[in-house]
């Protein structure tokens, strides 16, 4: 990945316009946008040009624009952050995973402060929740103990607003759903001994969403040591109500 960055980080440098560079290397319409080239974006545009992209209508410019504010945010930290929050809950979803990379960004640069923020955003709604578990939980981001534990208890928070959500048809439910499928195992991984006993605690829940989350991370290969370790264990079964009495 890092030729190909460094070639689009090149070719970048020898243009004025890159608009149309950018529409024609996309990858779209396609299953896959161009990620190598919303890095180079991010590595060689200036926070103008970011800015600019981050509004664009145009679903890939929009993508390598909010992606790159990541930069941004350790110079702009209080604008940026309230631009991706707001971002995070955009309609295109290429957009909310642009949010997620610069979270990333964010966290390489400096964790401790990124941890700050999503304290404030696993409060938020299911969107801006799923962008914050998505920014933390990337193995490069979470090389430190220290950080992953800090992270288990914000899945922990986010995880609790999930079992509790009434309207589970919505959009935002879902792709928080799927996010939490594997973000918990990410976190896991980097803090397995802390891990264990929120798994511990969720794999009890009777919910049947928190149980395909916590099905879904145990299957990932990065959770085989602590799969091992987890001994089987049994959802607590609901109480029955008391039937009614019938009336003669």
């Amino acid at each position: 990945m890092g030729g190909r960055v460094d070639g689009y980080r090149a070719e970048l440098r020898s243009l004025k316009r890159w608009e149309p560079y950018l529409k024609k290397h996309s990858g779209l319409p396609g299953p896959r946008a161009n990620l190598e080239l919303v890095q180079a974006v991010g590595d060689e545009a200036d926070s103008d040009r970011l800015w600019r992209f981050s509004a664009s209508a145009d679903e890939f410019l929009a993508l390598c624009g909010t992606a790159g504010l990541g930069k941004v945010a350790l110079m702009e930290p209080d604008t940026v952050i309230t631009w991706l929050r707001e971002l995070a809950a955009d309609r295109r979803w290429r957009v909310r995973e642009g949010v997620a990379i610069a979270l990333q960004r964010i966290g390489r640069e400096s964790m401790p402060n990124l941890l700050a923020e999503m304290q404030l955003w696993a409060g938020e709604g299911p969107y801006v929740q799923r962008a914050a578990a998505a920014g933390l939980c990337e193995p490069d981001v979470l090389s430190e103990n220290a950080s992953a534990v800090q992270v288990l208890a914000i899945l922990d928070r986010i995880t609790s607003s999930l079992s509790a959500a009434s309207d589970r048809k919505t959009d935002g439910f879902k792709v928080l759903r799927k996010a939490l499928g594997y973000c918990w195992s990410v976190a896991a991984a980097a803090a397995p001994d802390n891990a264990r006993p929120y798994f511990e605690k969720w794999m009890r829940s009777t919910d049947r969403d928190v149980a395909w989350v916590m099905k879904s991370n145990l299957a990932k290969a990065r959770m085989a040591g602590l799969r091992e370790e987890l001994s089987p264990v049994k959802p607590s079964r609901a109480k029955a109500k008391p039937k009614a009495k019938s009336k003669k």
